[in-house]
């Protein structure tokens, strides 16, 4: 029965009851809505709720509504087998109601709608609701500043949601979009920058009044206004054309857009510190604004890198990041967002592949010009633009820029070091590079020294050298130099596949970094941090001679005070164990202290990355040391309590799986001594009921068969655990090599007990497997068959009769397809041959 106006109060009491706090009220409510969903109608009352005038405070009530709305257009907008979905009188009653409410005030309630909106169109644009852009684009005509705002969020999300449609026809119309929408837009996004910016400069010449404040609200809505155009003007750009790398054609709007938008970056900036005191508002918006406008730079060179090589695109934007990079005005070097961007823009140009010089030739004599001889011409066009804007000096102006500005801890980086030490270690080497500025500096040199390695590995081990002669090894204060040598450490650090040509890893480690480790004041953990970082990238071009001090000198940061040094050495020594050649030799006496120091330290950590990291070093240990028995009962001890404490965590459960599995290979035939804490695990983690199943069943299946390969004898615990390979196997044949291998260990392992007990769970896991797996599946499953059979040749064959049967058929149907094909092969190869005799060319 379909919903009509007189049911608009129950839908509305209905809602405002599914937000109450009282679950006896909130639960039956909830049920209501949800069986409502389908009906007829619903979707109507839902937008007379958003819609209505007298409604218009209850801001949480309408914004429920908008949420079910949402789903409902998810769930029943396309018309399916089970369901009527909407009628389509009724969509276009939606449509239009949607479409007649552009000025909604509440900023939330106007998201929503954006929102909607952009869902319909995903569907029923352009055939069913080909007027859409058409429309928003009259009313935007004659529309005040609220509602063209309101109308452009709807454009943005609208837009962003169709650009990521992948059919070629769904291109072809988001093409003719940005052909209509791009001039329209762009005229308003310039015109717009002018007003403001000549709002802006009325406000830093001019006192508070209300009238003012008035004022200045208009020309905040109007500034965001700007921020949604700009947006949009970057998909249109960006999806509305096809990536020149591609076509090797001009995108026009780059070379039309790109220096304006950089005009403009120029023009607010100097805002930035005209309003941090007094405006905060606007400098926010400064902020945001700047941020979003090299955003967009970045986004149009990745997408149109050729069109962007142009000099009078990428010459005038590439001059003014390097400019901001290496002399910052000095309020710049406080705006971590924007010098972010430039770092990002620069190291994107840098490591572009259209720019790179082609290595391929022109084939002689071939007509005309070929797309890869056009995109070597547009290639060679950009690198002469590259090398005049980066002449050898400017590179290495850059180079020690970054390394001895960017790479130098702050006292805001030290304070933060010193109230939480872990949180610190995972901010500067485990946050994505692009969040914060250090990090991002350090990308930016990587690539820098990759592309002129030559040029600036002598230049990287001077500032080493200078770093280490203006700071000895016994200091105990902070200083300048302190700090220049641990960002010149990190430098050396990061590029070690080239300075190890120009620096001896020996003589700097016997020579300063073991110094410098015997320096234990507690200052020097800035130092050592480094030192332990340093240990682990050099891995590669550490000599026999030297790795018995280095294993001795993780094994001794390990040990460190200081948390985030403790995880530096954790990684590094990871790394050195993973080596292809690392020494167990050397290592096996330091086992002892290293066990113990990574037991400690995951119980003195707090961060989740942390456990993982900690656990990972002992995974790695296992499977690449010997030695494991004299420690099993501290690992068993130390493998149950983080299981305990993982609970919820199936990132951790994983490693844990991984070390335990791990652990089992390593004890051998021993490992029925850790049963008692391994199979709880094992249970839990095979168990297809579990809440974390879809996450632990994989590393769970391998640990078991990796249980029962090095089990001695069969033990009553895994015997009873069969059974749930059949559930697993009922669920779906992801796992179903391990599985094969299970029930062969089990079969073998397990003998006449296993299949007296399990015969009939092994021949419905039979029955499961044959007949409903492919060729692949058959051929893997065959073996255990045999298996089965040559042990108990009286016993299985009738047990399995149906499995045989569907195998013969199987063989058979694949046997008699095989020599159809050959045969229909040897007629079409006589067929051939007579047609060439008879009727040769």
């Amino acid at each position: 029965m379909a919903f009509s106006a007189s049911d608009l109060p129950a839908i509305y009491s209905l809602l405002a009851n599914s937000m109450s706090q009282d679950e006896t009220i909130r639960k039956p409510a909830e049920a209501a809505l949800s069986q409502s969903e389908s009906r007829p109608g619903f979707c109507s009352c839902l937008m007379e709720v958003i819609t209505a005038k007298d409604l218009a405070s209850q801001v949480d009530v309408r914004l429920m509504a908008s949420v079910y709305f949402k789903n409902s257009i998810n769930r029943y907008w396309r018309n399916r087998r089970d369901s009527s979905g909407i009628s389509s009188e009724e969509k276009v009653h939606l449509r239009q109601k949607l479409l007649s409410h552009l000025r909604e005030e509440k900023y939330q309630i106007a998201q929503m709608l954006a929102v909607l909106i952009s869902k319909i169109a995903r569907f029923d644009y352009p055939r069913e609701w080909a007027e859409l852009f058409s429309f928003l684009a009259q009313q935007l005509q004659s529309a005040d500043v609220l509602t063209s705002h309101r109308i452009f969020m709807i454009l943005f999300r609208t837009l962003k949601e169709l650009s990521t449609k992948r059919l070629t026809a769904d291109q072809r119309n988001f093409a003719e979009i940005s052909s209509h929408l791009f001039e329209y837009c762009w005229h308003l996004w310039q015109s717009d920058v002018q007003t403001i910016l000549h709002g802006f400069s009325t406000i830093t010449q001019s006192y508070n009044s209300n009238a003012e404040e008035q004022h200045h609200d208009d020309l905040y809505l109007m500034c965001e206004r700007w921020l949604l155009c700009l947006k949009i003007i970057c998909q249109l750009v960006i999806s509305g054309f096809q990536s020149d790398a591609k076509c090797v054609q001009e995108v026009r709007p780059v070379k039309e857009v790109s220096p304006v938008l950089l005009n403009a970056v120029q023009s607010f900036l100097p805002y930035y510190t005209s309003f941090q005191n007094g405006h905060p508002k606007f400098w926010d918006f400064i902020k945001r604004a700047c941020t979003k406008l090299m955003k967009v730079l970045v986004a149009i060179q990745q997408r149109h890198p050729y069109s962007f090589g142009d000099k009078c695109v990428l010459q005038p934007v590439l001059n003014f990041c390097l400019n901001k990079i290496t002399d910052p005005e000095p309020d710049i070097l406080s705006f971590e967002e924007f010098l972010i961007k430039c770092m990002v823009m620069v190291k994107s140009v840098l490591e572009c592949k259209e720019y790179k010089p082609s290595l391929t030739g022109r084939v002689m004599e071939e007509n005309g010009v070929t797309l890869e001889q056009m995109k070597k011409n547009l290639s060679n066009a950009v690198a002469g633009v590259l090398t005049s804007l980066l002449p050898n000096e400017r590179i290495i102006l850059l180079c020690n820029v970054l390394i001895r500005r960017y790479f130098v801890l702050t006292a805001s980086d030290l304070e933060e070091w010193y109230v939480n030490p872990e949180a610190f270690h995972h901010e500067q080497d485990m946050v994505q590079w692009t969040e914060k500025l250090r990090p991002c500096a350090e990308a930016l040199y990587i690539v820098l020294f990759e592309n002129h390695s030559q040029l600036l590995a002598p230049i990287v081990v001077s500032v080493l050298q200078e770093a280490m002669n203006g700071c000895p090894t016994s200091v105990t204060e902070i200083t300048p130099g302190l700090l220049l040598k641990e960002a010149a450490y990190g430098a050396a650090a990061y590029v070690y596949y080239e300075l190890s040509n120009y620096l001896s890893f020996k003589d700097w480690f016997n020579g300063a970094l073991s110094l410098e480790l015997s320096n234990d004041h507690p200052i020097m953990r800035i130092i050592h941090r480094k030192v332990a970082l340093i240990l682990g990238q050099w891995v590669s071009e550490i000599k026999n001679d030297t790795k018995r001090a280095v294993y001795c000198a993780l094994i001794r940061l390990l040990q460190d005070k200081d948390l985030s040094v403790r995880l530096a050495a954790c990684r590094s020594l990871c790394l050195h164990v993973e080596d292809a050649n690392f020494s167990e030799q050397d290592f096996s006496d330091l086992l002892p202290v290293c066990w113990g120091s990574c037991f400690n330290l995951v119980k003195e950590v707090q961060e989740f990355d942390s456990k993982v990291q900690v656990l990972n070093l002992i995974s790695v240990l296992l499977g690449h040391v010997n030695e494991v028995i004299p420690y099993a009962n501290n690992l068993m001890q130390f493998f149950q309590m983080v299981w305990e404490e993982s609970s919820g965590e199936s990132l951790l459960q994983i490693q844990l799986l991984i070390a335990l599995r791990n652990f089992v290979v390593a004890l051998g035939y021993q490992s029925p001594s850790c049963y008692s804490m391994l199979l709880p695990i094992l249970q839990k983690g095979i168990d297809i009921n579990s809440p974390d199943e879809i996450n632990l069943l994989e590393d769970s299946m391998l640990l078991w068969e990796a249980t029962l390969s090095h089990a001695p004898a069969m033990v009553p615990q895994l015997l009873a655990y069969f059974p749930c390979l059949v559930e697993i196997l009922e669920r779906n044949f992801d796992q179903l090599q391990v599985a094969v291998n299970i029930t062969e260990a089990y079969i073998i392992l397990g003998g006449r007990e296993f299949l007296s007990m399990h015969a009939s769970s092994v021949a419905k896991l039979l029955d499961l497997i044959v007949g409903n797996v492919n060729d692949r599946g058959l051929l893997a499953t065959f073996p255990v068959i045999d298996i089965l059979i040559q042990c108990f040749p009286m016993d299985v064959p009738p047990l399995i009769s149906s499995t045989l049967q569907v195998s013969m058929v199987l063989y058979l149907q694949r046997f008699f397809i095989v020599h159809v094909l050959s045969y229909i092969c040897h007629y079409i190869c006589l067929f051939i041959t007579f047609h060439s005799t008879v009727m040769p060319c």
